[in-house]
């Protein structure tokens, strides 16, 4: 059975293409990491590129070589400085020769699964003030079976947890797994990352609201009661708006959430929430996803969301209103998730010293990661893209 091809708003193709241009990493391997074809890849970026000839004056070939030298001696700095960040928890300990072996043969294992570059092992012995023959000869000896499960599963879980960027509780962890075909129970999995000392990043308690108590509940009827589910993508979604915090002033960020895929559909950022800000999240939502017919979108009774300007655009979308009551959170507990999820897993984890940073950060996140790649235990641990490829599937099956 054919599988209906995947399709791409102009966002996460802008933000695919400054993962390669920015970061100055080739096609390829940004590809792999976000499961993309070389080719479709390689030809956005050329895209990008013709469109943004002459922006900046070409090197001359000496300069492209100074640079490349410096490029090579500042990733053999960065090699050593991570591989003695990740080392510190042994060398802090005065280890013995066999605990750095350990060290190094760990190091090898994880290039296997990992996209970034593994130092030689001449250098990781060097680093570690132990001898490359040595090393060899350690590695020679046989292992116990158990043994060498429990450290081929640290290799994967190390992976997983990384990937995440820290954010993954032993439960992803172990989503990842499965899908990866490892057989392990969700206890093994924890216990390993008790000794691997992972630890999720945790959520501040906290969140400030941006809608005013009023008191009284105006005419637009609560559609959704607390129901965050639907049984197909466009059907109901839900909004709201949040403030980062820059060294230039609050960026505000509004979303759009589609109730089935768990999926941010449309989003916008200013450095204010008036009107316009929320209007263009759910333009950007009914633009790049198709909605139905009684679609239904829900928020809070800010008082953007209940002015006439939003709701004559609601109208022109075809898109019924909806609100919870006032200050009750968790009228809109589905929004109010994602704010939670994104300050945990970014926000507060960053400093942002331009709103321009902020939103380029954010934007990455939402349609690289968060979209595509993060696992919603809503969804049973799967991602809201594979809810929504899922979907597409038993359409064409039907």
């Amino acid at each position: 059975m054919s599988q209906k091809r995947r399709k791409f708003t102009p966002e996460y193709r802008e933000e695919a293409v400054r993962m390669v241009i920015e970061t100055s990493r080739p096609v390829a391997q940004v590809a792999r990491e976000l499961g993309l074809v070389e080719g479709t890849l390689g030809n956005w970026v050329n895209a990008y590129r013709r469109e943004h000839v002459g922006e900046e004056p070409p090197l001359t070939v000496d300069e492209r070589a100074r640079l490349r030298e410096q490029e090579r001696e500042l990733r053999e700095l960065r090699q050593k400085v991570a591989f003695l960040g990740k080392s510190r928890s042994v060398l802090c300990q005065g280890p013995s020769v066999s605990d750095r072996f350990e060290f190094i043969d760990a190091e090898c294992a994880t290039s296997i699964t990992n996209t970034e570059e593994t130092p030689p092992v001449a250098k990781m012995c060097d680093w570690l003030e132990v001898s490359r023959s040595g090393f060899y000869e350690w590695r020679s000896r046989p292992l116990s079976a158990t043994t060498r499960r429990r450290e081929d599963l640290k290799l994967l879980i190390t992976k997983s947890f990384e990937d995440s960027d820290g954010t993954y509780g032993y439960r992803r962890v172990h989503a990842d797994l499965a899908a990866w075909d490892i057989v392990c129970g969700p206890e093994l999995v924890r216990d390993l990352m008790r000794e691997l000392d992972l630890q999720a990043c945790q959520p501040r308690p906290w969140r400030h609201s941006l809608t005013e108590n009023d008191g009284r509940a105006g005419p637009t009827p609560d559609l959704v009661n607390r129901d965050f589910t639907a049984d197909a993508p466009g059907k109901k979604m839900v909004g709201d708006i949040t403030y980062i915090p820059t060294w230039e002033g609050w960026l505000f960020l509004a979303t759009v959430i589609d109730c089935h895929t768990k999926a941010v559909t449309g989003w916008a950022m200013d450095d204010n929430y008036k009107t316009p800000l929320i209007e263009a999240a759910i333009e950007m939502a009914a633009r790049n996803h198709p909605l139905s017919e009684d679609a239904i979108f829900h928020s809070d009774r800010g008082s953007n969301y209940t002015s006439e300007q939003f709701a004559r655009t609601l109208g022109r979308l075809g898109i019924r209103q909806s609100v919870g009551r006032t200050g009750i959170c968790y009228d809109n507990a589905l929004a109010e998730s994602f704010f939670a999820t994104l300050k945990n897993e970014r926000v507060h984890r960053t400093i942002y010293p331009t709103r321009e940073h902020a939103y380029r950060d954010i934007a990455r996140y939402i349609e690289v990661r968060y979209n595509t790649k993060r696992r919603h235990s809503g969804l049973g641990y799967r991602t809201p893209q594979e809810v929504h490829d899922e979907y597409l599937n038993q359409q064409l099956a039907a």
